[in-house]
């Protein structure tokens, strides 16, 4: 869908007003990984939540590496308690669509993890990438740990001069701690692992093709 002038941010006023219980049921296990989508997971797991376009891609990046324990994807940074898809895909929510990560930093690090989500989408693009476009498609990274989110300065700090090189503007990521972000709201079922049940489904090229 294309827009005459760019979207804009509802505000909480002007959010709709979701509900106090989930509308659907969210499968309990990782389709590939065979982890808890919500655990409980090891000690020592570590979260933090991203968002790059269109879930069904991205969720795919996160859950191929070593370390990472599950992934889920789902809609945060918004108003709307319990949204659903449909709700979501208005842009009255507030929330971008997003993945959750569980992994284990003793085997993958927080940079190594920047890395993938700086890469594999375009991070200066506002409210959209590519042709998705909408506020729930934003850029966002919300993290759990203080040192998460130091990670994320310095590597925001090392990335951005390389995407100016290549002639990209700034970087318009939605950045802060997932306290202020607000709960991360499960998707729909059919939506987790999404590329696993359609192999051949919507998986769009976000990546700049600017290395870290």
């Amino acid at each position: 869908m294309f827009f005459k002038q760019a979207p804009e941010m509802v505000t909480a006023s002007q959010a709709l007003p979701g509900r106090t219980e989930p509308a659907f049921s969210v499968p309990g296990t990782h389709r590939v990984l065979g982890t808890p989508l919500r655990g409980p997971w090891p000690e020592g797991t570590q979260v933090l939540y991203v968002a790059m376009g269109c879930f069904w891609g991205e969720e795919k990046h996160f859950w191929q590496i070593p370390g990472v324990v599950t992934t889920a994807v789902g809609y945060m940074g918004g108003f709307t308690p319990n949204p659903t898809y449909e709700e979501t895909c208005t842009g009255r929510t507030g929330h971008t669509e997003t993945v959750m990560v569980a992994y284990d930093p003793a085997v993958v690090s927080t940079e190594q993890l920047l890395q993938v989500f700086w890469t594999q989408h375009d991070p200066t693009q506002v409210h959209r990438q590519g042709n998705d476009r909408g506020t729930q498609y934003r850029s966002a990274f919300f993290w759990t740990t203080p040192e998460q989110g130091e990670a994320y300065e310095r590597s925001r700090e090392a990335y951005q001069p390389r995407l100016t090189q290549a002639g990209y503007g700034a970087i318009a990521t939605d950045a802060r701690p997932a306290s202020e972000a607000g709960e991360f709201w499960y998707a729909e079922g059919y939506h987790q692992q999404y590329l696993v049940a359609n192999p051949n489904g919507y998986c769009p090229v976000h990546a700049t093709g600017v290395t870290f």
